[in-house]
């Protein structure tokens, strides 16, 4: 008995935690199959939560985020999407972390992420906020309705779609140092109708989160016929993956742009450079570093004195090496000497012992997590992983600010020395006469 009581407690705690919402709420539930429907394609403002159930600081959210739909319904549109199950969609809007909440408003394909606080009077006076700026917008003539043709149904755009032909494929495509996605389609192709907004979204999309790195292009196989039977194209449409060096491959994903960006996001990560580790010399490289990244990890290490180059030489391996392992996060990766940014280590509360020692900030809401455990790969791999999934416990940036970073020289990558005594030349002082005038 007690045992089917213990598995009736856990199934039902499972259940607590997948059903965050359900269709009594007057949250919205948005999946990739209504999402461009009821969001992109609205003229409603917006307020989304992406979430994944198991996460603590979502479970805390969802009955404030409840309430705020209640009081704001027929108003502002409130919705969730479960992150977890629907990374495809997660992952169009760069969602990293959990619970993230983002506006969509006059602007449905560069919605603005929520900053405010997580009660549901914080989030009713943001969502107001924002609805006073998007009419004020729409009054101003800057913005009109979110018609479907005028978004490209998501903020496609044909431009961002290369048009590959017989004479400039190898050149634009095989001689590239950038990943291709490429479609083979036909004109009068029913499906390839049907992809062809996706793909232009995706384009758009991918084109901005990659900086360019993975394009997508579409051949016409109907006049492009050398190149289209070169890759045995007999369908359509017909996706390829383009790699330098390596034998095309077929793509073998979903068709919404969620799924292509997905797709395209993991081509980028797996061909991209670890990211550079940079010591902190001035104010730009913080700022820099921290703004473009989600996160931005900084270590501060123990003084030159205190290790030696070559014991520094191995804190900024262990570094080196997290970094490569979490390089698909796109963090940015910071160090700096114990007592050289003595600010930034007083808003992270580490200041004058415990080195080496680490943080991570997301600099645009203003929160840093520390590293509690040991700084080793193990250590460091358990910290980012809870971050990385939404656990881990955080705290607000000393002042609120980002701290004042001073200009130091770099690292000349040698032992440290201690600093030399300047020397006295004595020999022309005549000590004796000198006691002889103190006993006068």
């Amino acid at each position: 008995m007690s045992s089917l009581l213990l598995g009736m407690l856990g199934c039902s705690l499972v259940l607590s935690v997948q059903a965050m919402y359900s269709s009594s709420d007057d949250v919205i539930e948005l999946t990739p199959s209504n999402f461009n429907r009821e969001v992109i394609q609205s003229d409603s403002l917006w307020l989304v939560e992406f979430y994944a159930p198991w996460c603590g600081h979502c479970q805390s959210l969802a009955p404030e985020w409840k309430k705020a739909a209640t009081a704001l319904k027929g108003i502002v549109k409130v919705g969730a999407v479960d992150a977890d199950q629907h990374k495809s969609l997660g992952g169009q809007y760069g969602v990293r972390g959990f619970p993230t909440i983002k506006v969509f408003g006059a602007n449905k394909n560069k919605p603005e992420e929520y900053q405010g606080g997580r009660s549901s009077q914080a989030i009713v006076d943001g969502a107001m906020n924002a609805l006073r700026a998007l009419v004020k917008e729409r009054l101003s003539g800057k913005s009109g309705g979110s018609s479907y043709n005028k978004q490209q149904s998501s903020g496609g755009s044909k431009k961002d779609v290369v048009e590959l032909t017989d004479d400039n494929f190898d050149e634009t495509v095989l001689n590239s140092d950038d990943v291709w996605l490429v479609e083979f389609f036909a004109p009068w192709c029913g499906h390839c109708k049907n992809l062809e907004p996706e793909w232009a979204a995706a384009a758009t999309a991918v084109k901005e989160q990659t900086k360019g790195k993975v394009r997508l292009g579409a051949v016409d196989a109907t006049v492009h016929q050398v190149v289209s039977s070169r890759y045995g194209v007999r369908g359509f449409p017909s996706i390829k993956i383009f790699r330098k060096g390596e034998e095309p491959e077929d793509y073998q994903g979903g068709r919404t742009r969620g799924d292509i960006i997905e797709k395209a996001m993991d081509l980028f990560s797996d061909n991209a450079p670890a990211p550079e580790l940079v010591e902190i010399l001035n104010e730009d490289v913080l700022k820099k570093t921290c703004e473009d990244s989600q996160l931005c990890i900084i270590a501060v290490l123990p003084h030159i004195l205190d290790t030696g180059a070559s014991g520094r030489n191995g804190y900024l391996d262990v570094m080196v090496k997290m970094a490569e392992k979490y390089k698909k996060k796109l963090w940015g990766w910071l160090w700096t000497e114990a007592g050289a940014q003595m600010e930034l280590e007083a808003s992270l509360g580490i200041g004058g012992f415990g080195y080496p020692a680490m943080a991570a900030i997301n600099a645009r809401k203003m929160k840093f997590a520390l590293l509690r455990g040991s700084f080793s790969e193990t250590g460091i791999h358990e910290f980012l992983r809870e971050l990385s999934v939404g656990r881990g416990s955080t705290a607000t940036l000393g002042g609120g600010v980002m701290p004042k970073i001073n200009a130091v020289e770099a690292w000349d990558g040698k032992d440290g020395q201690l600093p030399v005594e300047e020397e006295y030349d004595l020999s022309d002082i005549d000590l004796d006469e000198d006691l002889e005038k103190d006993e006068l």
